[in-house]
């Protein structure tokens, strides 16, 4: 078993390219499932019938899996068997057909504009709030994802254009503006990041000087938001989704905001912004010709 996931971990990485942050959501979800059929006895990948996977499903649900990670567990190892039946290991994929459990819908929330402007007033001079308040303003301006803020090189922004190149899923680059504000912030994050001894071109290092974890930057921003006294609790999710949000209820331009947040399909964008029923509806009665009231 574990040599076939081994090769498939290799075309994964090196065929698909895949990054390895998607490659170890991957292997997390794969490794469950070993665990699962090697607690029942069930050794090799050719005895894992349709009956097996809800099997595999049912044993997820009960150690506490929450629906959309049971739909990500049942979605890996769907792609794993396709690959095994395509490498000729098996004939059928036995996960076809099999439906994950329903997701409930839930929005994401975001942050309105005052609380946004409440978050990023503050200006201390202390050189590990000025690297923060730096990402805060970078994450809202470009509407980064938490792994495309951690990945930025000093060469991945230009000053004088006000551009920054990211690497977002699937090792796609794009090119998204930022603001003066996330301008003015990073200059001034740049003039004391020296102090920091930074070990390679990291943009954003920690004390040490090692490229700031996942893990570091969402402690930071949970930190400001408490300092700032954000009624919500803050994430570089939020954050995202704010951006998204103002910039779709300023511009009503659904495609813009599909490309700057780096959505290959738009129903992404659908669901990840939403609008209010007022704008809505003011959108209705501008352009439906037959919405118009006599006053």
């Amino acid at each position: 078993m574990q040599t076939s996931l081994q090769k498939y971990y290799d075309y994964l990485r090196i065929e698909r390219q895949l990054s390895r942050y998607t490659l170890a959501a991957y292997q997390r979800q794969l490794t469950a499932v070993v665990d699962i059929l090697q607690r029942n006895d069930i050794p090799t990948w050719q005895l894992v019938s349709p009956s097996v996977v809800r099997f595999i499903v049912a044993e997820s649900r009960k150690s506490g899996l929450h629906e959309k990670s049971l739909a990500l567990r049942l979605s890996a190892l769907r792609q794993f068997f396709a690959y095994l039946v395509v490498q000729g290991e098996l004939k059928v994929n036995p996960a076809t057909g099999i439906s994950a459990p329903k997701q409930g819908k839930h929005l994401p929330k975001n942050i309105d504009e005052e609380q946004v402007s409440k978050l990023l007033n503050n200006h201390s001079k202390e050189p590990i709030d000025i690297r923060d308040r730096a990402m805060l303003e970078l994450m809202y301006s470009s509407g980064l994802r938490l792994s495309e803020l951690q990945g930025l090189n000093l060469n991945s922004v230009n000053m004088r254009a006000r551009e920054l190149r990211v690497l977002g899923k699937g090792n796609k680059e794009r090119i998204l503006p930022f603001g003066h504000h996330a301008a003015h912030a990073i200059q001034d994050w740049l003039k004391v990041r020296l102090l920091f001894n930074p070990k390679d071109d990291a943009l954003f290092v920690s004390s040490l000087g090692n490229r700031l974890t996942h893990r570091s930057i969402q402690k930071r921003m949970e930190i400001w938001g408490i300092k700032q006294g954000l009624n919500a609790h803050l994430n570089p999710h939020k954050l995202r989704h704010s951006f998204a949000t103002h910039m779709l209820e300023a511009s009503k331009d659904l495609r813009a905001v599909q490309e700057l947040l780096g959505h290959s399909n738009l129903a992404t964008t659908q669901i990840y912004t939403h609008l209010n029923f007022q704008h809505l509806a003011e959108v209705y009665d501008q352009a439906h010709p037959r919405a118009k009231r006599n006053k």
